[in-house]
């Protein structure tokens, strides 16, 4: 039991996204007593919309907690620069103005979204480099050199008087990376030395036995594959993934290829990567107008759209209408990716799309051609002999992957294990780990313009929209509440006719006219009456002729 002495000094984690799903990451790392903690915030990331919230653009935490400590957050660290760790900044930081702490790379893609977002505020952001310790409030923080599928990725190592927590960020054990640092283990060792109280720990591959192969397995039979191709190569893959850009750069030029790149955050990605000098010894890249004139066996086209988007360029070329680009029979597409859950039925659309082409389909089902940027079983091993950690915490990730780290970590002797969500304020040290308290937590949506609950953007209708269409029904009556003409009907979703061939709008407003007309004439002057009536009677008729519940509207006008 940690003694009242210590409790003043607790170190606790609040993770408001990321715990029991995949995205979204926004972690708190609280130093203090209650009522008075030290707020240090660990990424601040996105999920895209699934089916459930139709029309909203992007899902990221709710920050109301945050918002009501704004006083006590002393800063904000970003691990790395996928959507999922950072692309919430622009939209939640105005919010709170707190200072950001992130390497070049992400520094570099941070600004060049900000150009390409009109009105988006300007983030200032300190940049540090892997492997530096920063002061920041009570936390002594170090960046850690990782391995993942994006240039300069941190864990951080967290001291306070209390003690150590390293919190891993999204990593794998590969000392062949492709592109900058490889993953320290060396300094994790030495961490686990100094004495790890906690890891707080990537659970994405949890499910997964062995080693994750290397970006240099890939290198190399990326270039075998486009080697046996006969005609026009095309290559999607995350934009952000550096190290396989420049795999995909190196195979094209063994080859004998020019590299035609087309997408907009891929051209972004390499300008950035351009900046930094990690592009520096490979061919210049072409634009897509050089697709044209190039020797169809002498180009490889890399572009976005490994996630079936239906705006990115794959979509385009594979649906046929890309203004420059096009793929015919005998070319090759090789996905350099993985299918997020969730993308499925958008990358069918393009497979199929392509295979009505007679294009050649690559997968990682068929070559090495993608691996992932996250540890099997095998690398969580490693990690914890390294940093011998006395309680493991696992995040990232949905419960399936979140139990299985547990268990796994029980299994390889982890002294204590501790399972959390979104919302738990968790103790981590000293005394034994524990969940002490809950936070509001929820998500926030981006509606267009409009940053809010999902509820206050009407998603609630929409997804009745969706499903039963809508009835809006127009009155006009006297003063008495007589009906003055006919009620109007605009049936919007809806069949046409019942099964009898009878018009909807008819069925529609015989049952309203019987339900404004039933009402006693002495209660008829009360217009919000008339109208929930009205409403009543059409939903109820709709559900008995369809089957479904209609969202109804009713508006009444009194002359």
């Amino acid at each position: 039991m940690a003694s009242a002495k210590d409790k003043e000094n607790d170190i606790v984690f609040l993770p408001l996204g990321g715990v029991g799903e995949i995205g979204m990451n926004l972690g708190l790392y609280g130093f203090g007593p209650e009522g008075n903690r030290k707020w240090l915030i660990v990424d601040c990331g996105v999920s895209f919309a699934g089916p459930e919230l139709p029309g909203i653009d992007l899902v990221m935490p709710d920050i109301k907690f945050l918002e009501d400590e704004v006083n006590n957050i002393v800063g904000m660290v970003i691990t790395h620069a996928h959507e999922d760790h950072y692309g919430a900044i622009l939209h939640l930081w105005p919010f709170l103005k707190v200072p950001v702490y992130a390497t070049a790379f992400t520094a570099g893609l941070l600004a060049a979204k900000t150009e390409s977002e009109p009105g988006a505020e300007e983030v200032p952001v300190t940049v540090v480099r892997q492997g530096e310790r920063h002061t920041i409030g009570p936390f002594d923080v170090e960046f850690v050199a990782m391995a993942h599928s994006i240039p300069e990725p941190c864990a951080l190592a967290i001291r306070t008087p209390a003690g150590l927590v390293l919190h891993t960020g999204d990593w794998k054990i590969d000392t062949s990376p492709g592109i900058g640092q490889p993953i320290d283990l060396d300094r994790l060792a030495e961490l686990g030395r100094e004495g790890v109280m906690a890891l707080v720990c990537d659970s994405t591959n949890a499910v997964r036995d062995g080693v994750s192969p290397s970006e240099a397995d890939v290198a190399a039979e990326l270039t075998k594959v486009i080697g046996r191709a006969k005609h026009r190569v095309a290559v999607t893959t995350f934009a952000s993934n550096v190290a396989r850009i420049r795999a995909i750069a190196r195979a094209a030029a063994a080859n004998e290829r020019d590299v035609v790149v087309v997408g907009r955050s891929m051209h972004r990605a390499i300008e950035v990567a351009n900046e930094l000098e990690y592009m520096d010894d490979l061919p210049a890249f072409h634009d897509e107008e050089a697709y044209g004139y190039l020797p169809r066996d002498k180009v490889v086209l890399l572009c976005t759209g490994s996630q079936g988007e239906n705006r990115a360029a794959l979509a385009r070329i594979a649906a046929g209408d890309h203004r420059n680009i096009a793929l015919a029979q005998g070319d090759m597409v090789i996905f350099s990716s993985r299918t997020i859950p969730g993308n499925e039925k958008e990358v069918g659309a393009v497979l199929n799309n392509l295979a009505d082409k007679d294009v050649e389909i690559v997968t990682d089902k068929d070559a090495l051609v993608h691996v992932s940027g996250h540890p099997r079983r095998g690398e969580l091993e490693q990690l914890y002999k390294l940093v011998q950690p006395k309680v493991v915490l696992p995040v990232h990730g949905e419960p399936l992957h979140l139990a299985a780290h547990a268990a796994f970590a029980k299994e390889q002797g982890v002294p204590e294990v501790i399972r959390g969500k979104n919302g738990d304020i968790i103790r981590l040290v000293p005394g034994r780990a524990a969940i002490i308290d809950e936070a509001p937590f929820g998500i926030l949506v981006k509606d267009g313009r409009i940053l809010d609950d999902p509820e206050v953007t009407g998603v609630k209708e929409r997804r009745k929209l969706s499903f039963a269409g809508a009835a809006i029904i127009t009155l006009v009556v006297n003063r008495s509440g007589e009906l003055l003409d006919d009620p109007h009907a605009v049936l919007l979703g809806l069949p046409d006719t019942d099964d009898d061939g009878e018009p909807m709008e008819d069925i529609v407003q015989k049952a309203v006219i019987g339900a404004v007309t039933s009402i006693p004439k002495a209660r008829r002057k009360d217009k919000d009456l008339i109208a929930e009536a009205a409403r009543r009677a059409a939903r109820s008729e709709i559900l008995d002729v369809w089957g479904k519940k209609t969202l109804c509207k009713v508006v009444v006008t009194r002359l």
